[in-house]
Formats: structure tokens, C-alpha cells, sequence
């Protein structure tokens, strides 16, 4: 049987015509580079987002996006918590508390659309 290997990417709701502000926050605040999506996408005015692991966030337009779940997020696996956070709140992004895990620290932000992005770093296995 064939294994899935592994989140090659994640689809984010922006507004119609959000691209300037996604790249304000995915690549001004978050630090990822922009990627062009392939021209056959084109017509679609995607704008993605490369993580150093290859994997990439792409922001669609929709005009009314609505989160679902309130719980529903993406979480992106960080090397430096505190100096990411740091760097979040220095763009002026407010930072939500959640619960803790057991060698997990996390937070919450949120995106320019009110998307929900949890953002962890591992240090050794949860209980």
C-alpha cells in the first residue's frame, strides 16, 4: 500500500483582492518568500507561500470567506517560539494563549482574514 508521506500544502481564504495584505503578513511578518503558482492557476489570482521545509500555504480569494469551525487552523512548526513571537508581535499582530502541551509551546495569531494559525515548537515528545 502506497504511504502518504506527508501536508504538501494548505489552502487559506483571503477577500477577493486580499493578495496585498497576505503578502504583508505570510511574507512581511512571517518571513516566508512568495512563490509563483503554476500558469496554468493563473486565472485564479492565488498568491503561495514556500516554508523552509518545501511545503507552501496558498491564500485563495473568496468574496465572502467565512472561517468554519472556530477551532478549524493551520499550525506551523517553528525552530524559535519566543523570537518568532517576538517578531509577530513587533508587526503589531496580537497573540492568543491556548492551552499548553507537554513539550509543545504554542500560540495563536491570526491572519490579516481572521484565519487561525497555531504556532508550536517541538522539544521532545507530549504526554
Amino acid at each position: 500500500m502506497a504511504e502518504i508521506q506527508r501536508v504538501q500544502h494548505v489552502s487559506v481564504p483571503m477577500p477577493t483582492g486580499g493578495h496585498d495584505a497576505a503578502r504583508s503578513f505570510y511574507a512581511g511578518v512571517l518571513g516566508l518568500p512568495e512563490v509563483t503558482p503554476p500558469s496554468t492557476l493563473g486565472h485564479l489570482q492565488l498568491v503561495w507561500f514556500r516554508m523552509a521545509c518545501g511545503q507552501e500555504i496558498h491564500c485563495f480569494g473568496d468574496a465572502q470567506p467565512e472561517p468554519n469551525h472556530p477551532a478549524q487552523h493551520l499550525c506551523l512548526e517553528v525552530d524559535d517560539l519566543d523570537t518568532v513571537l517576538d517578531q509577530v508581535r513587533g508587526h503589531g499582530v496580537a497573540v492568543e494563549e491556548t492551552i499548553s502541551i507537554t513539550n509543545r509551546p504554542r500560540a495563536m495569531i491570526r491572519d490579516p482574514f481572521g484565519n487561525l494559525i497555531e504556532l508550536t515548537q517541538i522539544t521532545g515528545e507530549y504526554d
